[in-house]
C-alpha cells in the first residue's frame, strides 16, 4: 500500500496543474517499484530509496534501480518523454554500444596497468549483462530521454552508474559503494562524455546498419531480381509523364527497381567506409586526449573491433570527431536516397496494380486484409502505403540530422543524441519496411498478362517504330488521326495511304522495339 506521505503528496498534486500531475505520476511509479521490491534491499533504508552522491550532493534514488545520482537528476530535469521506451527514450542500440565501449576501455586499462584485474572483470561482466539483457532490466535502468544535454553526458553517466553498481554487486558490495567501484574513476577512466558518446554513436549505427538495414535491402534486391527474371518475356507498354510510351518488358521495368536498390546498398556501404568506422575515443574533453596514455585510442579501437567484428579504428583527427558529425549527415543522406528510391518503387507498384478493373491492373498484389469498412471486397495496396509513409519520415529525419550536424560550436557538437536517434530511427524504419515490403508484397506480385497485352495493343505510341520508315511528321499524323477518329493505329496507318498493311505488320512489332537494332 502507498504510505501516508505518498497519499498526501498525490492529493496535493491534484491541485497544482500539469507539473503536479507529473509529480503524482512519478510518485505512483515509485510506489509500484517499492511494492514490487522488498524493503531493505541494496542500499535501502526502509523507505524504498537509497542515497547516492555526485559532485552536487546527495540524491534519493529508488533502491530497486542500479542507476545513480546523475541519472536521477536527469530524470527530474528532462521530462520530455513518452512511457514504456517510446520514441523519446535513448535508443537501446546506443546503450548496448556503450556497454561494448566500456568493456573495451576496462580491458585496455588493465593492459596498461591502470586497473586491477578483479575490478576489470566485474566491470566486463556488468557490460555483458547489458549486452545479453540478463540480470538488468534495460528499460528501467536506462530511462533517460534523447532530449537532454547535447553532448549526451547524462546518458554516459547513466551507463557508468549502472555498470558501476552492477559491478559492485558482482564484487559482493552494496549499491552506491563508490569506494569499491566508482562510476567516474573506474568505469569512465580515460574517457569523457565528449568522446564516449560519439564513439557509441558510431558503434551503434554501424552495427545496426550491418545487422539490419543491409540484410533487409539485400533481401529486397534479390526479390526484385527474381521478378526481373520471371517477367523478362512479358512485353508491355511503357509510360513517361504518366502517358503512353514505347514498349518494354515487365522484367526491364523491374530491373530498374532492382538497380536502384543495388545502388542504394553501394551508397550505404560507401558512407560506412571509412568515416563511420572512425572512433572519437581518445579525444577526451576537447580532442587533445588529456588523461589518457599514448596509444590509448588505438588500443580501445582494436578491442572494440574484437568485440564487434567490424573494422573500427581511431579517428585520425579527434577535434573533427568531437566537434562535427559529418559522417552521420553523409550516412543519413544515403538513407535519404534509399528512401527516395523506395518511394518511387512503391508508388510505381501500387499504380501498376491499380484497379483491379478500372485502373492499370497490369500486376496483382497479395491480398492481405480488407481495405474498406464500407465497400465490401475492396483490397488496398497497404504495403506500398506503409513504405511510402516510412520514406517520408526518413526524409524528415534527414532534415533534422542535417540541422544537428550544422551545430558543432567550437570543440563540440551539441546535437549528438538527436542526431544518432534520428539516424537509428531511419535505419530501423527502412530495415523493417523493406523486410515487410519484400515478404508481403514483392514476393507475391503476379503479372496480369491478358491486361498487359490489351493495353499494349491499344497504345498509339507503337507508331514510334514507323519513324525510320516514314518520318516523324507522317507518323505523328497517323497517331493523331487514330486518336481523334477512334481508330486503331493500323487502321489509321492504312487510311493515311503512307504505307501498306503488309509494311505496317512488318515494321510495327513490339518484340522488336525492346532495344537497339
Amino acid at each position: 500500500m502507498l504510505s501516508t506521505i505518498h497519499l498526501k503528496a498525490c492529493s496535493r498534486a491534484l491541485y497544482r496543474g500539469k507539473r503536479s500531475i507529473d509529480l503524482a505520476r512519478n510518485l505512483s511509479t515509485t510506489s509500484k517499484l517499492m511494492m514490487s521490491s522488498p524493503n531493505n534491499g541494496p542500499g535501502d533504508d526502509g523507505s524504498g530509496y537509497r542515497l547516492e552522491k555526485d559532485t552536487m550532493g546527495e540524491v534519493k534514488v529508488p533502491a530497486a534501480r542500479l542507476y545513480g545520482a546523475q541519472t536521477q537528476r536527469s530524470r527530474n530535469n528532462f521530462k520530455i518523454e513518452d512511457a514504456n521506451w517510446g520514441g523519446e527514450q535513448m535508443p537501446l542500440a546506443v546503450i548496448k554500444a556503450f556497454a561494448i565501449l566500456k568493456k573495451a576501455c576496462a580491458q585496455v586499462n588493465k593492459d596498461q596497468g591502470n586497473m586491477e584485474a578483479k575490478l576489470v572483470n566485474a566491470i566486463s561482466t556488468a557490460c555483458d549483462d547489458i549486452l545479453h539483457q540478463r540480470n538488468i532490466n534495460l528499460r528501467e535502468e536506462f530511462p533517460l530521454v534523447i532530449w537532454q544535454t547535447g553532448s549526451g553526458t547524462q546518458s554516459n553517466m547513466n551507463c557508468n552508474e549502472v555498470i558501476a553498481n552492477r559491478a559492485i554487486e558482482i564484487l559482493g558490495g552494496k549499491r552506491g559503494d563508490r569506494e569499491l567501484v566508482h562510476p567516474n574513476d573506474h568505469v569512465n577512466k580515460g574517457q569523457s562524455s565528449n568522446d564516449t558518446f560519439p564513439t557509441a554513436m558510431h558503434i551503434a549505427t554501424a552495427i545496426e546498419t550491418h545487422s539490419r538495414l543491409i540484410v533487409s535491402l539485400e533481401a529486397l534486391h534479390q526479390s526484385l531480381k527474381i521478378k526481373e527474371e520471371k517477367f523478362k518475356n512479358i512485353i508491355k507498354i511503357g509510360r513517361t509523364h504518366c502517358q503512353d510510351a514505347v514498349p518494354l518488358t515487365l522484367g526491364q521495368e523491374f530491373s530498374g527497381y532492382a538497380q536502384q536498390i543495388e545502388f542504394g546498398l553501394e551508397r550505404i556501404k560507401a558512407a560506412l567506409e571509412p568515416r563511420m568506422y572512425y572512433l572519437a575515443i581518445g579525444g577526451t574533453a576537447v580532442g587533445t586526449g588529456l588523461n589518457t596514455r599514448p596509444g590509448w585510442d588505438k588500443k580501445v579501437s582494436d578491442a572494440i573491433n574484437r568485440l564487434t567484428n567490424l573494422p573500427f579504428r581511431a579517428a585520425p583527427n579527434k577535434f573533427e570527431a568531437l566537434a562535427s558529425h559529418d559522417a552521420f549527415i553523409e550516412l543519413s543522406g544515403a538513407l535519404n536516397v534509399v528512401a527516395a528510391s523506395l518511394m518511387k518503387i512503391a508508388n510505381d507498384i501500387r499504380l501498376l496494380a491499380s484497379g483491379p478493373r478500372c485502373g492499370l491492373g497490369e500486376i496483382s498484389l497479395p491480398e492481405l486484409e480488407p481495405g474498406s469498412s464500407i465497400m465490401p471486397g475492396k483490397v488496398n495496396p497497404t504495403q506500398c502505403e506503409a513504405m511510402t509513409m516510412v520514406c517520408a519520415q526518413v526524409m524528415g529525419n534527414h532534415v533534422a540530422v542535417t540541422i544537428g550536424g550544422c551545430n558543432g560550436h567550437f570543440e563540440l557538437n551539441v546535437f549528438k543524441p538527436m542526431i544518432v536517434a534520428n539516424v537509428l530511427r531511419s535505419i530501423t524504419l527502412l530495415s523493417d519496411a523493406a523486410r515487410s515490403f519484400t515478404n508481403n508484397c514483392v514476393e507475391g506480385i503476379v503479372a496480369n498478362e491478358a491486361r498487359i497485352q490489351k493495353l499494349l495493343n491499344e497504345s498509339l505510341m507503337l507508331v514510334t517504330a514507323l519513324n525510320p520508315h516514314i518520318g516523324y511528321d507522317n507518323a505523328a499524323k497517323i497517331a493523331k488521326a487514330a486518336h481523334k477518329e477512334n481508330l486503331t493505329l493500323k487502321e489509321s496507318a492504312i487510311k493515311s495511304g503512307v504505307l501498306t498493311e503488309k509494311q505496317f505488320d512488318e515494321w510495327v512489332r513490339p518484340e522488336n522495339m525492346l532495344g537497339p537494332k
